[in-house]
């Protein structure tokens, strides 16, 4: 039983046109076609309403015997009764692939033809398909890549060995034995479709025997049909200076081999980094942990510490605190957008030195009574 209105089913008026119609109509079965939804039940649903509503719209007789009884009756029911009721609108059986006069399987190659590389000839219920296959780019491969921290920061130019797909170079990825000729398919019988159906409605869609061309041929005998052959191959890669874990670098067309003389896809290297003892990476800037004596701190001094281009001096002031950063200019990694440089942030760490003997003792309880200090003042002034 139907008891939502058609035309509030497909978003039109009464007045709506047969093309209003069917443009709208369109419109809802891209947006509930179950392969666009796989496994939503409600948008299959909404795809079912859509499709009665345009079966009956899209038929100038069904149309005006849905106009004035509000439904349907088919051959051998009653009429209808006073006010249109008791009436049932059954589309049990109904065959959505050829109703109310126009091709649904055309407005679904419409509709999802270019997911499906069909294009011109090649959409489905047009008759026998074109046997010329279009040329396909190659699928993109994704591969890791292990290298050191320093050579993350460097830059480094090393071999890799992958497997990938290449064109055959028997049938130079057609897939078809050379000098073979095409013939009927047997599954489709040239149509290059075939019938489905879901629930209570049919559906047409491309022949998978054929992929839709309507003809088959003789596979090639090197790469089974496939077009490609696997081969494994040794190459050269250049990992640029600055990359960091996560970063994936682009080698063009040293992906999978295309179909049909199409283009080969590329190659995504993605970067892992080891860690380094004593250096971390933080974006552009390169951090470090470096220790320095009591003297040291109180005093100021120069010291050399580590960075990724060797060894540098840098200037501790007097009065320094554990956990102080300093920034070494332009010390860092080089930026991937090129032209600038991270910097090294220099984080320095007071070690006590060890009490041994008794003078040292003295010495230490002499400086406090020199310098007199509590450095807990500020925090005790907020207890209880």
């Amino acid at each position: 039983m139907v008891k939502e209105d058609l035309y509030q089913v497909l978003g039109v008026s009464k007045k709506a046109t047969t093309e209003e119609i069917k443009k709208a109509y369109k419109k809802l079965a891209r947006k509930y076609h179950p392969d666009v939804n796989p496994g939503d039940k409600k948008a299959e649903d909404q795809f079912k309403k859509v499709s009665q509503a345009y079966a009956v719209l899209s038929d100038p007789q069904k149309r005006a015997q849905y106009d004035q009884y509000g439904a349907l009756f088919g051959e051998g029911q009653p009429p209808p009764g006073p006010g249109g009721q008791n009436v049932n609108f059954d589309f049990q059986g109904f065959d959505f692939s050829n109703a109310g006069g126009s091709s649904f399987g055309d407005i679904f190659s419409d509709l999802f033809g270019a997911f499906r590389g069909e294009t011109g000839s090649a959409k489905r219920g047009k008759g026998r398909q074109s046997e010329v296959r279009m040329p396909e780019r190659g699928q993109d491969i994704l591969h890791p890549i292990n290298i050191g921290f320093l050579d993350a920061i460097r830059g480094i130019s090393t071999e890799i060995r992958i497997d990938r797909n290449i064109a055959c170079t028997t049938c130079h990825g057609t897939g078809n034995a050379p000098n073979s000729a095409p013939r009927e398919c047997p599954e489709c019988h040239g149509t290059g479709q075939v019938n489905r159906s879901r629930g209570y409605m049919k559906f047409s869609s491309l022949c998978p025997a054929c992929g839709g061309r309507g003809v088959i041929q003789t596979p090639c005998g090197t790469c089974g049909g496939r077009g490609t052959i696997r081969k494994s191959e040794t190459i050269s890669v250049k990992i640029p200076p600055g990359v960091d874990g996560g970063s994936k670098v682009r080698i063009a067309g040293k992906g999978n081999g295309g179909l049909n003389g199409g283009p080969d896809g590329d190659l995504y290297l993605t970067v892992n980094v080891a860690p380094h003892p004593i250096f971390k990476r933080e974006g552009d800037n390169v951090l470090l942990v470096a220790p320095i004596t009591v003297t040291e701190a109180a005093l100021g001094s120069k010291i050399e510490v580590p960075t990724v281009d060797g060894a540098a001096t840098m200037k501790i002031p007097p009065g320094t605190q554990s956990g102080q950063v300093f920034r070494l200019r332009e010390k860092g990694a080089p930026s991937l957008r090129g032209g600038t440089r991270g910097d090294q942030l220099v984080e320095v760490k007071v070690v006590l030195p060890p009490v041994r003997d008794e003078r040292t003792k003295e010495i230490l309880r002499e400086l406090d009574r020199l310098n007199p200090l509590n450095p807990r003042e500020d925090i005790l002034r907020y207890r209880s």
